[in-house]
């Protein structure tokens, strides 16, 4: 299936490791043009390499920090500057510590604020003047099954990744006019370095081994099993594309069946 994608121009925020990455090489590898960013240089620079000599396609990486908005504008901008369009945006962070409500810090609360929903705000209205010049865009806002099904010591991605739920579905209404289409993504638990680290902080308040830890994950999973990264990447992929004309303001999980509810 011919997607569509070669030659647009894409960014993926937080895309040096896991999902991102994984997206960041998915799109590169349909032809697209890709703009990643993180905050660790060395990391960034191996993960744009890796993914060029992969696919020899062209890949910016410009360090940021997802936390303050004058980063995310000369994320931006540079990209525009240096490919001459923007058609596409993947809105990816990283989620924010294991918690419970009243262990939760105002600082807590106002750092994940910054990363997972207003990093979300700051790049869509970046991006939105260039897609709606060319009367094309697609908005993908990666969130998490649990702003659809809440997990336990969770509370800052169980409430603020749902704001993007919000956030998404009233940006599909507004930018539909300019066949900007904007999606939200919930993946389930993913085999990246994020859930391997929860588990180890989890493991040792629970008196269980990291590995025991996962495996009642998994067990929780009608799959019964993690997601591999590229599993997720290849659904935000097609959302990208020209095969997705018609889908705009949903909200699909990738999650093995981990969510239970009907919608």
């Amino acid at each position: 299936m011919n997607l569509g994608l070669k030659d647009r121009v894409t960014i993926v925020t937080g895309s040096s490791q896991g999902i991102g990455k994984a997206i960041a090489l998915g799109l590169s590898q349909e032809g697209a043009k890709v703009t990643i960013c993180a905050r660790n240089k060395d990391t960034l620079s191996n993960t744009a390499k890796e993914i060029q000599n992969q696919t020899g396609n062209d890949v910016l990486p410009i360090k940021a920090d997802l936390t303050k908005r004058e980063e995310i504008d000369n994320l931006v901008a540079q990209t525009f500057d240096h490919f001459k369009r923007i058609d596409v945006l993947v809105n990816n962070a990283g989620g924010p510590p294991s918690t419970t409500f009243m262990k939760t810090s105002d600082q807590h609360w106002q750092d994940s604020y910054k990363t997972l929903l207003m990093s979300v705000v700051h790049a869509c209205r970046a991006v939105i003047p260039h897609m709606q010049r060319a009367k094309w865009g697609r908005i993908i806002n990666m969130t998490s099954f649990v702003a659809k099904q809440p997990y336990d010591r969770l509370i800052l991605s169980n409430t603020l990744r749902a704001g993007v739920f919000g956030l998404s579905k009233t940006l599909s209404n507004e930018l539909a006019p300019y066949n900007i289409l904007v999606n939200a993504v919930c993946p389930g638990w993913t085999l990246t370095k994020r859930v391997e680290e929860l588990a180890e902080t989890r493991a040792k308040t629970d008196g269980k081994t990291p590995e025991e830890l996962m495996k009642s994950w998994e067990n929780q999973i009608p799959l019964k099993r993690l997601a591999k990264p590229s599993e997720i990447a290849d659904l935000v992929v097609f959302l990208a594309s020209e095969r997705a004309s018609y889908i705009t303001g949903a909200v699909t999980q990738v999650d093995g069946g981990v969510i239970k509810s009907l919608y």
